[in-house]
């Protein structure tokens, strides 16, 4: 008979994973970021708890697309009031703000709930290949 061991939020072991996106397809990446960002490749998962390491993307402006998603895609957003909704299409969306697009997807594969919102913010996007995290890397957090 095997024990399931749950894991506490003290016990969580947090690691930092750089991904560069150059070259690489959107959804291929957030699918990936959307596993390290929940902690699913772990095999001290646990539902209810926050268990994912920190993910850093480099280069994301040089991300690839598959089909006429550039064109046709659009990101709409809703103030509440009457009249208020704007669109956006992906490719004016990459062009302006590259970090805002790749949260704006990350945070549609992870839960809807307080634990979706505390994973988000374990995710660093940059446009491009510098970032201020390098002190991190060979480091984990947690016990």
């Amino acid at each position: 008979m095997s024990v399931t061991k749950i894991v506490k939020p003290n016990e969580v072991v947090r690691n930092w994973v750089l991904i560069d996106a150059k070259g690489q397809r959107f959804g291929r990446v957030l699918t990936e970021v959307a596993t390290l960002l929940r902690g699913k490749h772990k095999p001290s998962f646990t539902p209810n708890v926050d268990c994912g390491d920190f993910v850093v993307i480099i280069n994301a402006a040089l991300t690839d697309f598959s089909g006429k998603k550039v064109d046709t895609k659009l990101y709409h957003r809703h103030s509440g009031y009457f009249g208020s909704t704007k669109s956006e299409k992906l490719g004016e969306l990459l062009e302006k703000n590259p970090v805002k697009l790749y949260k704006i997807a990350v945070r549609g594969m992870l839960p809807k709930t307080v634990l979706g919102k505390a994973m988000i913010k374990k995710l660093k996007v940059y446009a491009l290949g510098e970032h201020p995290h390098t002190a991190q890397f060979g480091k984990t957090e947690g016990k």
